[in-house]
């Protein structure tokens, strides 16, 4: 388990510990900094293309090699939430926490800007390409795979497994979420253990991971696809 995250999201989120100091450190405030999510990896439009999908592709790759190891422990996928044939209502329960998350998350983060807790987050810096909101969704769809089959799926599974109670497991899973989001600023590491609590009570009571990765692509597909529509139009946005 301390191998998975120290490749994948644990060490993300040592990274964004890293990068929250930095920006602590400078003489700006934090609300007068910022950080993009999706910005551009090449000046060669076809490489910067390529490089998008790879770090798509990564993501996916996380979340399924987290998968892989509970496999061959002998838990199988249904176990984890994630049959072959997601439910009825997995839709709706989907579209529910998107608006659960999102809208509150939304006015938080303006909140936490305005209050100097946060950098000035730009979900996306990508030119306008035919190719950007494709990129755009597939890194969408590549952060809640990885994030929800990891420090839901696999790690409360494994923390089960070692005998840590419902609540602990819960709360370290919402606290791992939030640290590889500091590169944010404290805004960012609080809305998403907020997040994570919810998301991971959710799975606890149903035991089901298609609406929480179909609930998070939603929710990274607005934010990116629809900061990169409204940045220009509209002045309250970063």
């Amino acid at each position: 388990m301390l191998i998975v995250f120290t490749v994948t999201l644990g060490l993300s989120g040592a990274r964004a510990l890293l990068s929250l100091l930095d920006a602590l450190l400078r003489p700006s405030t934090l609300s007068s900094q910022q950080v993009a999510i999706n910005a551009p990896q090449a000046t060669i439009e076809a490489i910067d293309l390529l490089r998008q999908l790879l770090g798509a592709l990564q993501l996916v790759a996380w979340g399924a090699l987290g998968l892989y190891l509970l496999w061959r422990g002998g838990t199988k996928l249904a176990e984890v939430g994630l049959p072959r044939r997601p439910k009825r209502t997995d839709l709706p329960t989907a579209i529910g926490l998107t608006a659960l998350i999102g809208i509150p998350g939304l006015l938080f983060y303006l909140a936490a800007w305005q209050l100097g807790m946060n950098l000035a987050v730009q979900p996306s810096t990508l030119d306008e390409t035919w190719w950007r909101p494709i990129t755009l969704t597939l890194s969408a769809f590549g952060n809640g795979f990885a994030e929800e089959v990891l420090v839901v799926g696999y790690l409360i599974t494994r923390l089960r497994q070692l005998g840590l109670s419902e609540n602990t497991s819960l709360i370290i899973s919402a606290v791992l979420r939030g640290t590889y989001h500091l590169y944010q600023g404290f805004g960012g590491f609080l809305g998403n253990v907020v997040m994570g609590l919810v998301f991971g009570r959710v799975w606890q009571r149903t035991g089901r991971l298609w609406p929480l990765i179909a609930a998070h692509t939603l929710l990274d597909v607005f934010a990116f696809v629809g900061y990169a529509l409204l940045r220009d139009h509209v002045s309250w946005l970063p």
